[in-house]
């Protein structure tokens, strides 16, 4: 099968079409022939050598992927072959044939593309995984979304403002919080202009917003822990301006606030299924009435993963981006 290939550490140069193996399924695993991959932050921080594969994963990149069922492992049961589905998979998304856990598949939504699915699962499992099991948002609270545009962000908030909450976000020019707010953000600040801790205190009455999913980490944390309100929950995916920070602990005990965080690749498959089940209980049926849209920026062939890489490191676009085959 052709698949890309990480010749060594560096930049989107170093990514290769290869030829490998076609892999086989394990008991519980599915193979799926790719149509589409989507491309995400830490293929690109596995790319530069700062995000270590773990023993048990492919050394490919790709993170989630979408195509049709060919094959099933001798004890899966979930899926059957010519079932089309997308998965978050274990690295080996960036290629013409690719192994899945088939706890961690879903349907297609009705109504999407193999191209348009491609784009959920990464963004999909870790909101879902942070926003709601580990900062339990209800219907009806407050969200903020650092970086309101990203992958992440479009997902978030469209989430968010679908199961009923009311959601800000920040990013980086007008065009971009123009953006957060067409998916269903309330206000969108830019941080690059306005004070959105400030600007955030207002727009909740001053009384802050129950749950930050934040990505930025470093001398944002102070302000978020402001613009919080009591028995606020900030939770962290990523930490773009640094892990070491500043914490006022009598904030944090004067306010019952709670700082939390996790990373999605070295949970164990049971989580992982887990949380597929919630999603396509809670959130799929939402995605199949209009009310959450893939946001996809552009599209590449697999062949032109490095472009792909380029253009996401210039955080210029709003949105996914996808490879296809």
């Amino acid at each position: 099968m052709r698949a890309v290939e990480i010749t060594k550490p560096g930049g989107p140069e170093v990514l290769k079409l290869v030829e490998r193996p076609q892999p086989s399924p394990k008991p519980n695993e599915i193979l799926v022939k790719v149509a589409a991959a989507g491309v995400n932050r830490p293929d690109v921080l596995q790319r530069t050598g700062n995000y270590p594969v773990p023993p048990d994963a492919s050394d490919l990149p790709g993170l989630e992927m979408a195509g049709e069922v060919v094959s099933c492992g001798s004890q899966a049961t979930m899926w059957k072959p010519g079932d089309k589905v997308c998965a978050l998979v274990h690295g080996g998304g960036y290629a013409e044939y690719c192994v899945a856990p088939e706890a961690q598949a879903l349907p297609v939504p009705k109504g999407l593309t193999l191209v348009e699915a491609a784009s959920l699962p990464e963004t999909f499992f870790t909101v879902w995984g942070n926003v709601y099991d580990r900062a339990k948002l209800a219907p009806g609270e407050l969200l903020l979304v650092q970086g309101g545009s990203s992958g992440i962000g479009v997902t978030a908030i469209q989430m968010a403002a679908a199961t009923g909450n009311r959601v800000f976000a920040t990013a980086g020019s007008d065009e971009k919080c123009a953006a957060c707010v067409r998916l269903g953000a309330e206000k969108a600040f830019n941080y690059r202009t306005q004070d959105w801790s400030a600007e955030v205190k207002a727009a909740s009455g001053g009384r802050g917003v129950d749950v930050i999913l934040d990505m930025v980490g470093g001398d944002y944390v102070p302000r978020e822990i402001k613009c919080l309100a009591d028995d606020g929950r900030l939770v962290f995916i990523a930490f773009l301006r640094g892990s070491k920070t500043e914490l006022d602990i009598g904030e944090v005990l004067r306010r019952r606030l709670t700082v939390t965080g996790s990373t999605l690749r070295p949970r164990p498959v049971e989580f992982k299924g887990y949380v597929a089940r919630n999603l396509r209980e809670r959130i799929w049926p939402l995605i199949e009435a209009g009310r959450i849209k893939p946001e996809i920026y552009k599209t590449f062939p697999l062949a032109q993963a490095a472009d792909a890489h380029r253009l996401m490191e210039t955080s210029q676009h709003i949105g996914k981006l996808v490879l296809t085959l």
